[in-house]
This record gives C-alpha cells, sequence and structure tokens, in this order.
C-alpha cells in the first residue's frame, strides 16, 4: 500500500475485505473497500481543529451560506431569528482568508453579503460585517431552490480555490420551481460544490432536501427545533473547514471480461455510486467521493467476473484514489490503492463462508432501503406492508448494532421483539419524529473490525 503525501494534502490508504473464494461456476466477488485520509493540515481531528493550520495555511477555500427567507421562515417568528443566529455562528468558524458569501432564499436569489457578484474574505472585520448583514434578512416570498444553487455555483466558481462548499437551509417544499429546474440545477452544480442541506421544522420535503445532499456529495439532517440551529450550522462549518482535498474519485480498473454491478458508499452513509461513473480509460471508471479531510469512509463494490476452473485465481478489480482533473488537466494520482481478486476452489466451506464486512454493510444497505420503503407504505396507508417493513427494519438495526437508528424506529412503531422483527404501528407519530426517521434512514455503523 503506497501512500501520497504534500503539503497540506492527507495520506490516503485503502484496505480489502472480501472473502476471494468462489465456487465452480461462481462469478459475483463482494468486496469492501475502506479508503482513510489521515494527517493533512490540521493538528488533531480535522472536525474539531478547523481553525488549528499555522497562520496563513490551509487549504483555499470558499464557501456560499444559502438561507431560505420565504414567507414561512415568519411561523414562528423564532424561526428567522434563530436563522440569522446560526448563520451568524458559520460565519464565526470561518478560518481566515476563507472566501464566502451569504444568499438570502426565495422564489430568487439574493446577495446578502458581500455583493456585488463576488465573495469576500474572512477576516475580523469582513466576518462583522457579514452579521451586520444579516439583520436585514426578513422573511417573505416563495421557494425556489434550483435558482439559490445557481446563483451560489456562480459565486463560488468565480474563486480560485481548491475546496468549494455550500449550506443550505430550507423550512418548506419547493414550490415556486418545477421538479425539473431543481433536478436541472443540481446536475449543473454537481461536481463543481459539495453541499450539506438541512430542513428546520416540520413543513419541508425530505426527499427533496436528502436529494440535494445527495447530489451534491454532502450531509443531510432535520433541525426539528429551529433553537438547535446554531450548534448545527457550527458543526457543520467546521467540518467543512476541515475539508483538506476535493474532487477524490474512486478509480476502479477490471480486466477484459468482468463488470463492475455497482459500487456504493456504505459509511457513514449508504450512497449509491453506481450511476455517477464516469469512463477513465481503457475498462477504468471514476466514481466521485467529494471533498475529504481526515477521516475513514468504506465503499461495497461488487464485481461480476468470467466462470473459471477449480484452482485458477484472478484479478477482479484495482481500486485508487485520484483526482481527476488536477490543475494541469490531467489525473493526478494519490498513490493508495487496494486488490479485489477471485479464487475458485471446491472447498465448500471456503467459497460459502461471507465476509463479515460484506455481510454487515449489505444488512445495512438493506435496513436503508426497508426504512424508506416503510415509511413510504405508511404514508399511502398499506399498513400492514409498512408493519412487515419497519419490522424488519428493527431486527436489521439490533442485529447489527445501530443504536440510533433502533432509537428512531421505536418512536414510530412500537416493538414487540426485536430479535424477529415483530412490530406494531404507532396510531399516532409526531411528524418529526417520522421526518426524522426518514431523514437520517441512510446513516449506517461500521463494522467492529
Amino acid at each position: 500500500m503506497a501512500n501520497f503525501s504534500k503539503s497540506n494534502v492527507p495520506q490516503f490508504s485503502v484496505d480489502v475485505y472480501q472473502n476471494e473464494y468462489l465456487p465452480e461456476g461462481g462469478r459475483e466477488v463482494n468486496a469492501i473497500v475502506t479508503v482513510t485520509a489521515t494527517g493533512g493540515g490540521t493538528i488533531g481531528s480535522a472536525v474539531t481543529a478547523p481553525h488549528h493550520y499555522p497562520p496563513g495555511h490551509g487549504p483555499s477555500a470558499a464557501v456560499a451560506i444559502m438561507v431560505d427567507c420565504s414567507g414561512s421562515m415568519d411561523y414562528p417568528p423564532t424561526k428567522m431569528r434563530n436563522a440569522r443566529d446560526a448563520t451568524a455562528a458559520a460565519i464565526d468558524t470561518l478560518r481566515d482568508g476563507v472566501h464566502f458569501a451569504v444568499i438570502g432564499g426565495t422564489h430568487v436569489a439574493k446577495e446578502v453579503y458581500p455583493g456585488g457578484g463576488r465573495l469576500a474574505v474572512a477576516d475580523p472585520t469582513t466576518r462583522e460585517q457579514a452579521k451586520q448583514a444579516l439583520r436585514k434578512l426578513s422573511a417573505g416570498g416563495g421557494t425556489a431552490i434550483g435558482t439559490w444553487l445557481r446563483l451560489a455555483d456562480r459565486l463560488l466558481s468565480a474563486a480560485d480555490v481548491a475546496i468549494r462548499h455550500g449550506i443550505l437551509l430550507t423550512d418548506g417544499r419547493n414550490e415556486h420551481e418545477s421538479p425539473e429546474d431543481l433536478k436541472a440545477a443540481l446536475e449543473s452544480c454537481a461536481g463543481r460544490f459539495t453541499c450539506d442541506a438541512r430542513g428546520v421544522g416540520t413543513d419541508w420535503e425530505v426527499k427533496e432536501v436528502t436529494g440535494i445532499a445527495s447530489a451534491l456529495l454532502g450531509s443531510a439532517d432535520i433541525v426539528a427545533d429551529p433553537a438547535g440551529l446554531a450548534a448545527d450550522f457550527t458543526r457543520m462549518m467546521e467540518t467543512a473547514m476541515g475539508k483538506e482535498v476535493a474532487d477524490v474519485a474512486l478509480r476502479l480498473w477490471t480486466p477484459v471480461g468482468t463488470t463492475i454491478k455497482f459500487v456504493k458508499q456504505v459509511a457513514p452513509t449508504v450512497e449509491d455510486l453506481t450511476g455517477r461513473r464516469t469512463e477513465a480509460g481503457p475498462r477504468a471508471g471514476d466514481y466521485p467521493t467529494g471533498s475529504w479531510g481526515d477521516e475513514s469512509r468504506d465503499y461495497h463494490v461488487c464485481v461480476e467476473v468470467p466462470a473459471a476452473n477449480i484452482g485458477q485465481e484472478m484479478l477482479a478489480a484495482r481500486v485508487s484514489l485520484v483526482i481527476p482533473q488536477s490543475s494541469d488537466g490531467t489525473a493526478q494520482n494519490l498513490g493508495a490503492q487496494g486488490l479485489v481478486r477471485a479464487v475458485w476452489t471446491d472447498d465448500m466451506a471456503a467459497s460459502t463462508s461471507i465476509n463479515p464486512q460484506v455481510a454487515h454493510y449489505t444488512g445495512q444497505a438493506e435496513l436503508a432501503q426497508v426504512i424508506q420503503e416503510g415509511l413510504d407504505l405508511r404514508k399511502s396507508g398499506d399498513i400492514d406492508g409498512a408493519t412487515a417493513k419497519l419490522g424488519r427494519a428493527v431486527q436489521l438495526a439490533g442485529a447489527s448494532g445501530n443504536a440510533d437508528t433502533a432509537k428512531l424506529l421505536a418512536k414510530v412503531v412500537d416493538v414487540v421483539d426485536a430479535a424477529t422483527g415483530t412490530v406494531r404501528l404507532k396510531a399516532k407519530v409526531a411528524e418529526a419524529d417520522e421526518m426524522t426517521l426518514e431523514t437520517r434512514s441512510t446513516k449506517t455503523v461500521r463494522v467492529k473490525k
């Protein structure tokens, strides 16, 4: 395993966990690929120490904060005040030298600070000016999130920086543009900046907010009580300030006759990357992973290999990490790689055992899926179908040790027997509890190595 080292760039490593043994005629190879980035420019954790670069150092970054200013932000009136306070807290968390802007979002997008189609550079003066400008934010108008994202993209793309990041807050549904408009905006912004999305209160659409975060490789969450916004915005900005390298792709090379069935991120959240592949030369494809600080993530790679005879073995896939478009237009290899192998055997015990990492994350992916299906069935009035799916979710959460998801499920169903997945739907469920379960359904726990 090689490592790539450069000032202020983390060193990447790749570990592959798999059972490489296949029975005669076996064609499907599954592997969990753990990617770890360590030792970038931060001292200690990237999340807890975002400002701890030496003065004047740290990766160049630009951040756009998009704040919903639609009419519904006035109900209750504390919501707008909490949003202003949260944005101020995020501005206070910006590292000196980071470019930033604040956008007010309604049915149109307005530059709140600094204005004039440009970005400000964070220092004590501009932070104070930005917080003064926030006082002018008032609620009124509709919601057209695609216009907010397009303005953020225009502002962020003007900066010559390594990291481009957005933070988006909404409290309502995207009612003043078509779903096609939002989809087109997301497609045009994808790969240009990452974006964390938050829904505040309970009047927004979970699939919209999670869809934004998914398309732009950021995080999504609910802040049911607006009073929690400032702490959440501070955490989000600290994480953004800890990012040290952008646009990292998982590159998979496969030999002739071998096909990739799927590639999924499985920790810290489930995210299917299969459809996002871009070709990268003969028999190689890149899967985007977004920006990295000091962190570790797990990916499930499933490969179909040609049938072979007992005793044969082959390389099923080679995994490496690249920045596809470096400043000189070529791919920059980050130096770490892992190999996925296939070995055909007549040893039944070897070929039928499932690797524990693969088994764990297959269960976690199913957990996310059955929660979504169960909640959709519950909304459509199919009580029996919802009970069966959510019962299976309780069973999977218990078996994998996903205690956070188990707690969220217990607010939506009464658990009779977790081991068998026997549950009853609660007659009354708080809207915030149901939305929290849906928003956080893709969060996974890591396998105990």
